[in-house]
């Protein structure tokens, strides 16, 4: 069995992936919650557990990734009524936006996305349980779990459970045996247009239940990863694992697999505090290899800063490997070349170290500047996919006939030394998808990354 080594954030350890039957690795992490498009921070668990999917198949490993959708959620209901749209509508049109979005990435899609309005009826099963267990109860038409009922609560957080703040709505106090407690189902409340029957009368999931019940439908009670932003360790994992464990006597997950936050200005991006970037923006502005190449630039549990300038390096770092790649020799792979390979491939083994294999990816590059270096390109079209960048080996398009003309008139106008127009014509190039290179032979065009 190959040997992976991920940090695990309960046992707050580095432990070995320890695959269940036959290699099977089930891999689930928290989608966003469609109350409006998607920023480049939704976006970094997105890359992030799709590249750890494709590093697990190529040690060998039959990785099913799921990443879901909340589309039921109280957020969902604000958006909509400021909008002046029905809520489902609403969603199901956030819903499409983030799927575009994400398609922009040239990543492929998970191996399922389930939605929570599509898992009504197993959400209600896990609810049944838990209150048959004594581990809910009804108040009204809610339903709350019971929090010391639970005797492992906190073990994710590591926090004093009587610190807790579960940041739930005003107005339900009243109804809890505890502060503490948190919502399973919720009441059809005055203003909101869309509801479920259940048991305790129409009305709608938590979030917290939701993403229980859909990681079970996928993978079971009890799989092998269990990933997201590190902003969702308290209260939403936390509620996870007591949900699930109390309903089900088994743990949630092995390993908990978190990744750090986008930041500007060493503050989380975050729609609440108005300082995002959207994602469909960000690939419009610098195109999807580059928006890629940065999001796996630094080590998924640390931040990562958002600035032109990290983007402007990570799209350096993309035409470096495109430029050595027209040109990177075939053959049997050099001694060189085979050392960094296994190097590569044992940094991802060890917690997932992007930043290292680009390291290594880019010491090939440079000695295959510096002299023939064989076998190198076999051995680029390996790894480049586990980094997101396997586009990279595509044929180059050719521009078409409109934008190699306004490269002609940037050219004479440059001859011109009318540089004003020679810059406004490359935007114009820019804005069509094409990014002119100068180079010692002429100007040519090349697909923005």
């Amino acid at each position: 069995m190959p040997d992976v080594r991920i940090q695990d954030t309960l046992s707050g350890k580095t432990r070995e992936l320890e695959p269940r039957d036959r290699g099977q690795v089930g891999i689930y992490a928290c989608g966003p919650t469609v109350y409006g498009r998607i920023h480049i921070g939704n976006a970094r668990p997105y890359v992030i557990f799709t590249l750890v999917k494709r590093f697990l198949e190529h040690q060998g490993l039959d990785a099913k990734l799921v990443i879901n959708v909340t589309d039921i959620n109280d957020k969902i209901y604000d958006a909509a009524r400021e909008a002046g749209r029905p809520s489902g509508e609403y969603a199901e049109e956030m819903t499409a936006a983030y799927i575009a979005d994400t398609d922009a990435l040239g990543l492929g899609r998970p191996d399922a996305e389930p939605l929570a309005t599509e898992t009504i009826p197993e959400i209600v099963s896990l609810i049944e349980a838990l209150i048959e267990s004594g581990h809910a109860y009804q108040a009204n038409g809610d339903v709350y779990f019971r929090v010391r009922s639970f005797d492992g609560y906190g073990k994710l957080s590591n926090r004093d459970t009587d610190e807790m703040d579960q940041g739930e709505e005003a107005g339900t106090a009243s109804l809890k045996e505890n502060p503490l407690d948190f919502a399973l189902w919720k009441g059809r409340k005055e203003g909101e247009d869309t509801s479920w029957p259940s048991p305790w009368g129409d009305g709608r999931p938590g979030w917290h239940i939701e993403c229980s019940a859909m990681s079970e439908k996928e993978l079971g009670p009890d799989f092998a990863i269990h990933g997201g932003g590190i902003d969702l360790v308290f209260p939403h994992h936390e509620n996870e694992i007591a949900q699930t464990e109390a309903a089900r006597g088994l743990p949630l997950a092995e390993i908990w697999m978190h990744n750090g936050m986008v930041q500007i200005d060493e503050e989380k991006m975050s729609k609440s505090v108005g300082n995002i970037f959207q994602l469909s923006e960000a690939i419009e502005r610098y195109g999807g290899q580059t928006v890629v190449a940065y999001l796996a630039s630094g080590h998924y549990r640390q931040p990562l800063v958002f600035s032109d300038e990290q983007l402007g390096e990570a799209a350096a770092r993309v035409d470096r490997i495109r430029n050595y790649l027209r040109d990177a020799p075939g053959g049997e792979p050099d001694r060189f070349v085979v050392e960094k390979r296994q190097a590569f491939l044992d940094a991802l083994a060890d917690d997932f170290n992007t930043p290292q294999a680009y390291a290594l990816l880019f010491e090939i590059v440079a000695e295959g500047n510096r002299r023939e270096l064989s076998g190198s390109h076999a051995v680029l079209e390996e790894l480049l996919p586990l980094l997101g960048l396997d586009s990279l080996l595509e044929e180059e398009e050719a521009a078409p006939a409109e934008a190699e003309e306004l490269l002609a008139q940037r050219q004479q106008a440059r001859a011109a030394k009318d540089f004003d127009r020679a810059d406004s014509l490359r935007d114009q190039l820019a804005e069509m998808g094409w990014e002119v290179r100068d180079e010692a032979g002429g100007a040519r065009l090349v697909r923005r990354a």
